[in-house]
């Protein structure tokens, strides 16, 4: 399939698509004309690639995923040196998350004083 097409059906923008290319994320075969060919799985990676990044994950931490996911699910296949990465990106969200706490209590103490008078 085309990238329009693949756009179409992930809902990300043909720019996106063609950024995951250039990070090595998708890999998409070329027509004889020089059109990107997607494989119809690329569906699935660009959906596994949305999931991940929501979680918090770069696209260099992506691609280390990438290969270890298999089936329809986020099942990974025993990748060992990713046990350091997944560590790693908990310890970025707790830390994402007691900033957004603090920031929340910051919040909440000017509306304290707002509402007060």
């Amino acid at each position: 399939m085309r990238v329009g097409e693949l756009s179409k059906r992930t809902g990300v923008s043909i720019r996106m698509l063609r950024y995951y290319e250039t990070e090595g994320l998708l890999k998409p075969k070329r027509t004889t004309s020089g059109y990107r060919d997607y494989a119809p799985d690329e569906v699935q990676t660009v959906e596994r690639i949305k999931l991940l990044g929501s979680a918090g994950m770069t696209l260099a931490t992506i691609l280390q995923f990438l290969p270890c996911v298999r089936g329809e699910g986020l099942a990974f296949e025993p990748c060992d040196e990713l046990r350091h990465v997944l560590h790693e990106q908990i310890r970025l969200a707790d830390q994402k998350a007691a900033e957004l706490a603090q920031s929340r209590k910051v919040l909440e103490s000017f509306l304290y004083e707002i509402e007060k008078d």
